[in-house]
C-alpha cells in the first residue's frame, strides 16, 4: 500500500511539472479546447413580434433567425438570452451576453453605451386616413384634443408604437383586427379614424380602395442594428458574417417570412 502511494504521489508531481510547463510554453489558460465550440449568447426582449416573441417556449423572429445564421456562418454554437429591454445594453457591456438584438434602434445616445452592426433592417410606419379626415399629419394624433381610434394589424410594429405612444398615454385607443386589410375595411365604414400600418401594404391598400390617402409624414422610421460592448472583437467578426448574409439574400429571406404585405 505505501509503494502504491508512493507511486501515485510521483505521478502526480511529474504530471504537475508537466502541466506548468505547457504554461510557459504559451498556451493560455483561457483558451478552450480545439474541438469546444464558442456559443454566441444573443440577448433580446422577446416581446417585440416579428423580430422576436415567443412560440410556445421557443423565442422566435426575424432577429432570432438572422442571429442564428451569423453563429452557423461563423462556426460557432447560439443561445438566446429573455431578459427586459433596458436590461439588455448592460448585458452586452459587461461580458454576460455577445451582442444583443431587439429591434434596435441606433441612437446618439446608445452609441456612447455600445458599437453597432450595420443595418439590417429598415421600418416605416405610416398613417392612412380617409381623404376628408380631419387628421392631417401625424403631429395631430399626439395634440391631445381628440382622442381617435386607430386600427392596427395585431402584433404589428403598428400596434407596438401606437399603444406605447398614444394609447398607453391616453391619447387614443387602439383597436386590433387579425389582416391589414380588416383594419383598412374598418377605416372606410367609419368605425376607426386611421390605420397604422407598414408603408408597403398601405400603398396598395390604398390603390384598391377609393377615397383613402397617405399621410405624407411617416408615423416612425428605424435602422435596426446589433450592438456590441466598445471595441469587442466580435463587432467585425459578426458584421463580416452579417454583411455576407445581406448580400446573398438571407437576411431578405428571412424578413419576407415574418412581414408579408398582409
Amino acid at each position: 500500500m505505501k509503494k502504491f502511494m508512493k507511486g501515485l504521489l510521483a505521478t502526480t508531481m511529474v504530471f504537475a511539472m508537466m502541466t506548468s510547463l505547457v504554461g510557459c510554453g504559451g498556451g493560455s489558460e483561457a483558451e478552450a479546447p480545439a474541438d469546444e465550440t464558442e456559443t454566441l449568447v444573443m440577448a433580446t426582449n422577446a416581446a417585440f413580434p416579428p423580430y422576436e416573441y415567443y412560440e410556445g417556449e421557443e423565442i422566435v423572429g426575424i432577429d432570432a433567425e438572422v442571429g442564428a445564421a451569423i453563429a452557423e456562418k461563423l462556426g460557432m454554437g447560439f443561445e438566446i438570452s429573455d431578459m427586459e429591454f433596458d436590461a439588455i445594453i448592460p448585458a452586452v457591456t459587461s461580458g454576460k451576453a455577445s451582442f444583443g438584438m431587439a429591434g434596435m434602434t441606433v441612437t446618439e445616445e446608445r452609441m456612447q453605451s455600445v458599437d453597432f452592426s450595420d443595418s439590417y433592417a429598415k421600418g416605416v410606419q405610416v398613417v392612412i386616413v380617409t381623404e376628408d379626415s380631419e387628421i392631417t399629419d401625424v403631429d395631430h394624433l399626439f395634440a391631445g384634443e381628440d382622442t381617435h381610434v386607430i386600427g392596427v394589424q395585431t402584433g404589428t410594429t403598428g400596434d407596438l408604437y401606437s399603444t406605447w405612444d398614444l394609447e398607453d398615454e391616453g391619447l387614443a385607443t387602439v383597436s386590433r383586427f387579425n389582416k391589414g386589410a380588416d383594419a383598412v375595411l374598418a377605416l372606410t365604414e367609419g368605425k376607426v379614424d386611421c390605420v397604422v400600418i407598414d408603408n408597403e401594404p398601405a400603398k396598395e391598400f390604398v390603390a384598391a380602395n377609393a377615397g383613402l390617402k397617405i399621410l405624407e409624414t411617416a408615423y416612425a422610421e428605424e435602422d435596426y442594428a446589433i450592438c456590441f460592448a466598445k471595441d469587442s472583437e466580435l463587432t467585425e467578426k459578426v458584421n463580416g458574417a452579417l454583411k455576407e448574409l445581406i448580400a446573398d439574400g438571407t437576411v431578405q429571406k428571412i424578413i419576407d417570412k415574418y412581414i408579408s404585405a398582409e
